[in-house]
């Protein structure tokens, strides 16, 4: 379940990891926040599935904002010379953990019902299995790239990818 909802998941990652470039200080700054958007996602499941509703239904589709803004300002910043980040910063925490957040509705509409059948036990280790995901996920994205005709590829294209990702994601948010 993991896997299938988190399947974009990776391609952003690949590209938040692949701007980070060597810098370390970025790359922890993209686990961080995953891992923030990714425990907003679970957390906004977990009160779903036990009654308390945390958007209503309709309102979900809203979460295509972010990324949609995020993205029109990267291409923006793009536009008037620069790639909407220092050299060598990437993305931040906040960013990343916006992104994921925002991205995770298909996320929370899939964990909502399985979590309110699996009781309290069934969560907790969900959340676990889920958490050893996120952490496997970033170790992929990092991989991918860090490999050569990855990150050859997005060296030469990254600057567009992230724009160009971020507002697609929004409007399959907003229009999915």
């Amino acid at each position: 379940m993991f896997a299938v909802t988190n399947v974009d998941d990776l391609v952003l990652l690949a590209v938040f990891f692949g701007r980070a470039g060597q810098d370390r200080i970025a790359a922890i700054r993209v686990v961080a926040g995953q891992f923030l958007g990714f425990a907003a996602i679970l957390a906004a499941s977990v009160i779903g599935a036990l009654g308390a509703g945390l958007l209503p239904e309709p309102a979900i589709r809203y979460l295509g904002l972010l990324p949609l803004a995020l993205g029109l300002k990267a291409a923006w910043a793009l536009r008037r010379g620069g790639d909407g980040d220092e050299p060598g910063q990437g993305a931040g925490v906040w960013q990343v953990a916006g992104v994921t957040f925002a991205n995770g509705g298909d996320n929370i509409g899939v964990y909502v019902p399985v979590f309110a059948v699996a009781g309290a036990a069934g969560m907790a280790g969900y959340t676990a299995v889920f958490l050893i995901g996120t952490a496997i996920w970033c170790a992929l994205g990092w991989f991918l790239a860090n490999r050569p005709l990855v990150a050859n590829a997005l060296s030469r294209w990254g600057h567009l990818a992230l724009p160009v990702g971020l507002i697609g994601v929004g409007l399959a948010i907003l229009f999915g």
